[in-house]
């Protein structure tokens, strides 16, 4: 096995992605929105903060040594050498740290008639009370240009501060330009409570809302919140951090004791479900409640309804809706 010195190691841990990327390969880099990138190769790769995430594959990591080994399939060996050998042709440009500026919310225009949208909550077995629900709040709606699912997050105000936007025709996941993430797609309770639900997706929490109400149960009765997706934990798993979304929500409701973990039944959902209860602080109780049957809470739904029970039928489905364009909307 060829010898790298441990200094060179060192070295070529400090490159991010987003360095190297621009400094070798700015043909495959790609503006998303404000400070976040992606590539022309995976669209679902997402760069930000220092970090990237491959959110179809459930991995992410910081380094460019990471993407090279962990995306690129290069050996740990080919990865140090190509990223040393780049680095003393052309020394990168470090990047300067990027001033951090109020996000200020791009929403996608709504379109008048969201039939479209109501169809495809439907079709994924959402209770017709809870699409009234969203639909009245103005917690969702559908776009104008491109007739995409728009999930608002609102502050404690009312004030919309994110949206996380769904293609009804395709795959396309994304969201709105300026989108604040501590203000996730959210129903808190109608009265107090001491509990929080956590989701990764609006329509997972739309889903676990659905079969309490199928249950006979309140679905009002507790928080339910959806932390927008979930990162890859630290290497050391205490190490990690509790979500935005999570922090700022038990900022605005002091009374919570306790969390209720609904992640996804995959690597990524269970690794995170393990990490945030880990470094969550110990004042707060812990349940741990994934999916009994498939994937997600709406795979679960699904499967209870007998509807979308395979992936085949979920394309199937989104074909029925529409075909659209797969493009981004600011």
């Amino acid at each position: 096995m060829p010898y790298i010195a441990p200094e060179v190691v060192q070295e070529v841990k400090r490159m991010d992605l987003l360095t190297y990327l621009k400094n070798y390969e700015p043909f495959e880099l790609v503006h998303f929105s404000g400070n976040t990138y992606t590539t022309k190769t995976h669209d679902s790769l997402k760069i930000s903060n220092g970090k990237w995430m491959w959110w179809s594959q459930g991995i992410g990591g910081r380094s460019a040594l990471d993407y090279l080994i962990k995306v690129r399939d290069y050996t740990f060996i080919e990865a140090v050498e190509t990223l040393a050998g780049l680095a003393g042709v052309k020394p990168p440009i470090s990047l300067p740290a990027e001033k951090k500026k109020e996000k200020k919310l791009l929403l996608p225009e709504p379109y008048r008639y969201p039939t479209r949208l109501v169809s495809y909550l439907k079709q994924r077995g959402i209770d017709g009370e809870l699409v009234d629900f969203c639909l009245r709040t103005g917690r969702v709606y559908e776009s104008r240009r491109y007739h995409n699912a728009v999930f608002v997050g609102r502050d404690k105000e009312g004030k919309p501060r994110y949206a996380a936007i769904r293609g009804m025709g395709t795959d396309f996941i994304g969201d709105a330009s300026g989108s604040d993430k501590n203000y996730s797609f959210s129903i808190p309770a109608e009265g107090k409570s001491q509990e929080v639900h956590l989701f990764e997706s609006a329509i997972d929490l739309l889903s676990h809302a659905t079969v309490l109400k199928m249950d006979g149960k309140d679905w009002r009765k507790n928080h339910l919140l959806s932390l927008a997706g979930v990162y890859q934990p630290a290497k050391k798993i205490e190490q990690s951090k509790v979500p935005a979304a999570l922090t700022c929500f038990l900022k605005k409701y002091p009374e919570v004791q306790m969390v209720v973990f609904h992640l996804d039944n995959d690597r990524a959902g269970r690794l995170a479900a393990e990490a945030i209860q880990k470094v969550l602080p110990g004042k707060y109780r812990r349940e741990d409640v994934p999916p009994q049957k498939g994937k997600d809470c709406n795979d679960e739904l699904c499967i209870r309804l007998g509807i979308g029970m395979t992936v085949r039928q979920k394309k199937q489905m989104k074909q029925q809706i529409g075909c659209q364009e797969r493009s981004f909307e600011r």
